[in-house]
């Protein structure tokens, strides 16, 4: 199974990027991971928050094949605990799913033709983090998934 983790923007940030850097080498051991950063939208001033999301959907859009599993990293998605995730993904890679795609959107979140798309929503917390730290968070509950689904002491009870 393949992982792809789509993200709208950079990791501006030294000590995120030094974090995600970390768990994405660790994950190297466990699964094909695939870091996509696709770039801010330039002059944004003249859009209204639609048409942001609206030019943000085509370019994550171009970026699916049809055979992908796309999630959304949605405020409005399923929370799991890190037991949960770890489950969901190994169900994932049971079944025929090949390739995830893990997605984070911009500052406005999703157009709807991305939730059209989408074959689930996950939530992290009701809580609201920057774009930066969930790349962080989601690393670390990617690799947290893995170690839990090897029986690895990494994750404690």
């Amino acid at each position: 199974m393949k992982i792809i983790f789509l993200t709208v923007g950079k990791t501006e940030d030294t000590y995120l990027k030094e974090g995600i850097d970390k768990y994405v080498k660790r994950l190297k051991h466990y699964t094909k991971l695939e870091m996509v950063d696709l770039a801010e939208l330039k002059n944004t001033k003249a859009l209204t928050p639609d048409q942001q999301k609206a030019k943000e959907a085509e370019m994550i859009l171009k970026k699916l094949s049809p055979t992908d599993h796309v999630i959304l990293l949605d405020e409005n998605g399923t929370e799991f605990t890190s037991q949960q995730f770890a489950n969901y993904l190994d169900k994932k890679a049971i079944s025929s799913a090949s390739t995830l795609v893990f997605i984070v959107g911009g500052p406005y979140g999703f157009d709807q033709s991305v939730y059209q798309r989408a074959n689930d929503k996950l939530s992290f917390s009701r809580m609201t983090f920057s774009h930066q730290m969930i790349r962080l968070f989601f690393a670390e509950q990617l690799y947290r998934a893995f170690t839990i689904i090897k029986g690895e002491p990494y994750h404690h009870q």
